[in-house]
């Protein structure tokens, strides 16, 4: 394979530490680009070392409170990859942080939304083979696309992680040998940052080491946040919830005549009557990504497979504002794009990623299975 068409796997096994100081030795030069690129907006937004070291130390307790290991994991990262604790905590919460800086510059406004994603599930009576499905565009920053890593997590205490996330990241979205399926939309509303919560990544890592689905949807609703956000979660089981979660309260959004699709303007009637939604002057195209997705889909017959999913993922009606979002300048000011689109079979036990799909979309095939390697 070409190095620049898919994502390096990295398989990582042991105790906490021993798997992060071999992701961070495996991805030593994406986990110090993960690190140089979160400093530099900070840098730009001119946060300052004390805030910053404030913001920090936060969130390490709130760790430590949540999941003692993945602090170990995280110094293992560090030692790996030759960076400080710090920066790979950075990375971690880099959502939170430079959303934070963002705030503090705008001297407490609301900040524009980041990570504009669109995701989708197809549940088994929709399904051609029926195969529970489910997936998503990752719009984010140009140069993550240089950043990211296929983690798989070989545990001893549950079921295997595969993830699609940063270099020096916990988690973001992906999948367990278990057969459940996470992927996320960024939101906003007038309940972020009233609160400390836990990094948003590592809510979805505890997640996915779940066994079961009620346990994974657990560790989503009861974790206290930082800012709000959605996530779909899913199970090969064939049931699938969109999850629209304010740092304190979690709404639900259930799928309609099979389809389950979500972008980052909250849905919920119920959520709507209770906060304040502050993402959409930011990122307004999401009022109709989600409708374009469901209309391919549905377009494309009652029985849908993962070609259907990855044609409605690479919708490119009204672009440069589109599903399939090409490289432009984002409302915070950096070159954006949709940097990845992930699909999950977990029947299967296989991830597909195509990256950068906006230059053309070739995807790689990833499976939860130990030892095994990426095949175009």
């Amino acid at each position: 394979m070409e190095a620049q068409a898919y994502f390096p796997l990295v398989e990582v096994a042991g105790t906490p530490y021993q798997r992060g100081l071999r992701h961070g030795r495996l991805a030593a030069a994406r986990v110090r680009r993960s690190a140089e690129i979160y400093a530099r907006a900070l840098q730009q937004l001119r946060y300052s070392p004390a805030d910053l070291r404030r913001l920090i130390a936060n969130f390490s307790r709130a760790v430590e409170d949540f999941e003692p290991a993945y602090l170990d994991e995280m110094r293992g990262i560090a030692e790996g990859a030759s960076v400080s604790f710090e920066d790979v905590l950075m990375i971690n919460a880099r959502t939170e942080i430079v959303a934070q800086a963002r705030r503090a510059q705008l001297a407490g406004s609301a900040a524009p939304a980041s990570d504009e994603c669109t995701g989708a599930a197809i549940l088994p009576a929709r399904s051609a083979n029926g195969n529970f499905l489910q997936g998503q565009n990752w719009d984010n920053r140009q140069d993550c696309a240089d950043t990211i890593i296929i983690l798989r997590v070989l545990r001893d205490d549950g079921p295997d992680v595969l993830t699609f996330v940063e270099a020096g990241g916990l988690a973001r979205y992906g999948m367990n040998s278990a057969g459940l399926t996470l992927n996320g939309n960024g939101m906003s509303s007038s309940r972020d940052y009233q609160q400390d919560g836990v990094p948003l990544p590592l809510v979805r890592r505890k997640a996915l080491e779940q066994e079961h689905y009620a346990l994974a949807l657990q560790i989503v609703t009861g974790t206290p946040k930082a800012c709000s956000c959605n996530l779909i979660l899913g199970t090969r089981l064939g049931l699938a919830l969109s999850l629209e979660c304010a740092p304190d309260e979690t709404f639900l959004v259930y799928p309609e005549d099979g389809l389950l699709v979500h972008a980052n303007h909250w849905i919920s009637p119920v959520a709507l009557g209770k906060l304040k939604e502050t993402g959409i002057a930011s990122s307004p195209e999401s009022l109709y990504r989600d409708q374009r997705v469901r209309q391919r889909l549905s377009a494309a017959g009652g029985k849908l497979g993962v070609q259907d999913l990855k044609a409605a993922f690479a919708d490119t009606h009204a672009t440069p504002f589109s599903v399939c979002r090409p490289g432009r300048v984002s409302a915070q000011g950096y070159a954006s794009c949709t940097t990845a689109t992930l699909i999950m079979e977990p029947a299967a036990g296989v991830l597909e990623v195509a990256r950068m799909p906006w230059q053309g979309a070739s995807y790689a095939r990833y499976s939860v299975e130990r030892g095994s390697s990426p095949s175009l």
